[in-house]
């Protein structure tokens, strides 16, 4: 890979890192998706990261994610709850879960531009930037089951 192909994806995680925790915020705090952009916008969502660092992240791809999933909620909801086991709802996960699993669905279905082995990977590192008990194994299995489904054509290993 290229210098500049491992920046675009050094930002493209952080964006999602960002993402995930923007609705994160949305959902606990309500804020509403204007101020989480005006905030990603200012540097302000990405915690633990150096001014350069914040300026680096891929706000368009950013801006995508969290616009997307709190546009397609209303379909990414019921397929996440399809995936879960014995009569578990998204409603019943961790806040954070739920908004790792939002994003990774989000990406799935329409950020058809990324490899579905990428998506998971990344929102598994994500998942691993939180939780160090099982939460990373479930979101793999979520997932890539939803990739399955999803991106029936792509070869999901």
């Amino acid at each position: 890979m290229s210098a500049a192909g491992k920046d675009r994806a050094l930002t493209r995680t952080r964006a999602r890192l960002g993402a995930v925790q923007a609705l994160y915020q949305m959902e606990l705090a309500e804020t509403d998706l204007s101020d989480i952009l005006a905030q990603y916008g200012s540097g302000a969502i990405v915690q633990g990261l150096d001014e350069d660092e914040k300026r680096a992240d891929d706000f368009e791809f950013f801006k995508d994610l969290v616009t997307g999933v709190v546009r397609e909620q209303r379909d990414i909801d019921p397929k996440i709850d399809e995936c879960l086991a014995g009569g578990w709802k998204l409603s019943r996960l961790d806040s954070i879960l739920r908004a790792i699993l939002r994003a990774g669905t989000y990406e799935l279905s329409v950020r058809t531009d990324v490899p579905a082995p990428v998506v998971i990977n990344e929102y598994l590192d994500v998942a691993h930037a939180f939780f160090s008990e099982d939460e990373p194994k479930f979101v793999n299995g979520v997932l890539d089951r939803l990739a399955r489904e999803l991106r029936d054509t792509e070869a999901v290993q």
